[in-house]
């Protein structure tokens, strides 16, 4: 099954039955929402608006534990995130698509774990895996993030992209900041020397945490605006919004067509990062 993270109401669309909504706890306190169960030409899906309804919380206070741990409590086990960036890449515009391939973090006080050896909290799920034998085993645990994404779902994902014939790059590296504050551009022009494509404040510890999970995960990015620097206008929020909005009806349009493509069993190795990952 398949949970999808990204603003509230992406599932308020026709084609997409909304069956019911979900609120739970964690190990690690509260997700940031309640969790919508929905219908999708007859596959399930699960919806978190990363952020709450309203926008309650902001990027460094975003419980990223909890939502995951939520997801996999219901079942999932592929997830889709969707997200605002700043276009660093020259060749970037708002307005663009992003698959992001790489990811760069540059935050700096968010529990980027669920393995905490002997401070790890127990499996509460009832799920027999591996995530569960380390858990309550206390094991420190080191996972590869060679290639942080599924190949798998990036190339359904672009397949769905080109059918639509939406604007969109391939192959990006995002990097990761703690935010709120937006960057300085003296840091854009560094993160464009590391060969950073755009910037955002959400993407880590979203993917590591789900790799944790054995959880297969893709990345759409939405360039909203150039970064800092990049262009002589001050930066808003107003226009990250106002973009997101603009976008909003293609993306669920995208989730429509995205969703029903996803095979039960995905051909790569996602589900293999925990073997020999612990000490």
């Amino acid at each position: 099954m398949v949970g999808i993270i990204g603003g509230s109401g992406l599932y308020d669309v026709e084609g997409i039955k909304v069956l019911e909504h979900i609120e739970l706890d964690t190990p690690f306190g509260k997700p940031s929402d309640s969790y919508v169960v929905a219908d999708i030409k007859g596959k399930k899906a699960i919806f978190l608006p990363r952020h709450g309804k309203g926008h309650k919380y902001p990027p460094h206070l975003i419980n990223y534990r909890a939502n995951i741990w939520g997801f996999r409590k219901l079942g999932v086990n592929k997830i889709f995130s969707i997200s605002a960036v700043g276009g660093i890449n020259p060749v970037l515009r708002p307005g663009d698509f992003v698959i992001v391939n790489q990811f760069i973090d540059f935050t700096k006080s968010r529990p980027l774990s669920f393995y905490e050896g002997i401070y790890s909290k127990s499996d509460d799920t009832g799920i027999n895996d591996t995530v569960s034998e380390y858990l309550n085993e206390k094991k420190v645990v080191h996972i590869d993030v060679s290639m942080p994404f599924c190949s798998h779902m990036q190339a359904i994902l672009e397949r769905v992209l080109n059918e639509k014939e939406f604007v969109f790059v391939k192959n990006a590296t995002y990097i990761a900041t703690e935010g709120p504050r937006l960057e300085t551009s003296a840091e854009i022009k560094a993160f464009s020397l590391l060969g950073a494509d755009v910037v955002g404040m959400t993407l880590v510890p979203e993917v590591v945490l789900a790799r944790e999970l054995n959880m297969h995960f893709v990345s759409l990015s939405v360039v909203t605006n150039p970064a800092a620097g990049i262009s002589s206008d001050r930066l808003t929020s107003k226009e990250v919004i106002d973009m997101m909005h603009k976008k909003n009806n293609q993306i669920k349009r995208l989730i429509l067509d995205f969703v029903p493509e996803l095979p039960d069993k995905l051909n790569c190795n996602c589900e293999d990062v925990l073997l020999d990952a612990a000490i």
